[in-house]
């Protein structure tokens, strides 16, 4: 399991309050009557004090109808993507606790205790399912290629930011209220589980992975997920958070890219000089000036931006303190 500390400032267990914590399940669903259903009903045995709420995004099956007669909220995205509708759902739902899972009955609600204990008692502000750490994901997906890309990300992640995950793609997570209200969910589509996984970890949120058991889709239903051009999406938006969050390192190895280029132009022509004291190529030469300009260019570029970056995470730190102290007020209205 994986953890990532937070500073001393992060919100105090809701058991603290005399007032029972809210805790919401979170279903985003595009074509899932077969499945729906099941997965309504397994949330409600397994967290009889949550509020089901199933987000139907265009579905064009009987999605909603079968949701709403398991006893779920059902609620409409009319904007197509997953990333659009989990982020409305972030912006609409008021609880203390949020789970968020696919409805295509993958994830066990068995598991969903395990995954919101650590956010009520205060000790953590994500936790993933973790699919992989125990092998039913290995076992059961016949996908080869979604487990090729998800340790793809993993090492990506790894490598940009320092951070270990077991499962960075898993649709099967809790959150505090606070991560949920201060998160900026900028993807569309299916990059919603990478850029969550990224914004956790770039903000230094307490990080908490647990093992869960998977099981494949039953047998009728069908995935959404494209291995290819989703894949080719998760890739450009991990590529576009770099450059957004660590915009140093990002220009850093542009550089270095540009004057390992430049050397490779330049160096002939330089031994040249000195062997002769006369320039021949002079393409080469100005190709190698171009370069190492760039580089330079590029160097200045991340510096710059380095410190926009700095500063727009001072702001998020100050508005997660305002988002924790009407939290606070919250709470304490509701104990009165």
């Amino acid at each position: 399991m994986n953890r990532h500390d937070r500073p001393s400032d992060a919100p105090q267990p809701p058991e603290a309050s005399a007032v029972a914590p809210r805790i919401a399940v979170l279903v985003p669903c595009y074509n899932e009557e077969l499945t729906i259903g099941t997965v309504v009903d397994d949330f409600r045995r397994a967290l009889p004090e949550a509020d089901i709420y199933v987000y139907d995004n265009n579905s064009s099956d009987r999605t909603s109808e079968i949701a709403r007669e398991h006893g779920a909220i059902v609620r409409f995205e009319p904007r197509q993507g997953k990333g659009v509708t989990v982020r409305q759902m972030f912006r609409d739902i008021e609880a203390d606790c949020y789970v968020l899972v696919d409805g295509d009955d993958t994830y066990p609600a068995e598991a969903a205790r395990a995954l919101i204990e650590p956010i009520l008692r205060g000790e953590a502000d994500m936790t993933v399912g973790d699919r992989l750490t125990n092998g039913t994901y290995e076992h059961e997906n016949t996908r080869a290629f979604h487990a090729f890309g998800n340790n793809l990300v993993r090492w990506l992640i790894h490598w940009i930011y320092g951070y270990s995950f077991h499962d960075v793609m898993t649709g099967y997570r809790a959150f505090s209220r606070l991560f949920v209200k201060t998160m900026p969910v900028l993807s569309v589509g299916f990059q919603i589980e990478c850029e969550m996984s990224i914004q956790a970890v770039d903000k230094h949120w307490r990080i908490l992975e647990i093992p869960i058991a998977y099981r494949d889709r039953p047998a009728g239903s069908f995935s959404k997920l494209s291995t290819v051009s989703d894949g080719i999406r998760v890739l450009v938006a991990i590529g576009s958070l770099f450059k957004d969050y660590r915009p140093l390192k990002f220009f850093t190895l542009a550089a270095l890219l540009f004057a390992a280029c430049g050397l490779v132009a330049g160096v002939p022509v330089i031994l040249e000089y000195l062997a002769t004291a006369y320039v021949s190529r002079v393409p080469s030469a100005i190709l190698a000036a171009a370069l190492m300009f760039c580089a330079a260019l590029s160097l200045s570029t991340g510096a710059i931006l380095d410190t926009v970056a700095k500063g727009e995470r001072k702001r998020w730190e100050l508005a997660v303190y305002e988002v924790q102290e009407r939290a606070k007020r919250r709470e304490n209205g509701r104990a009165r």
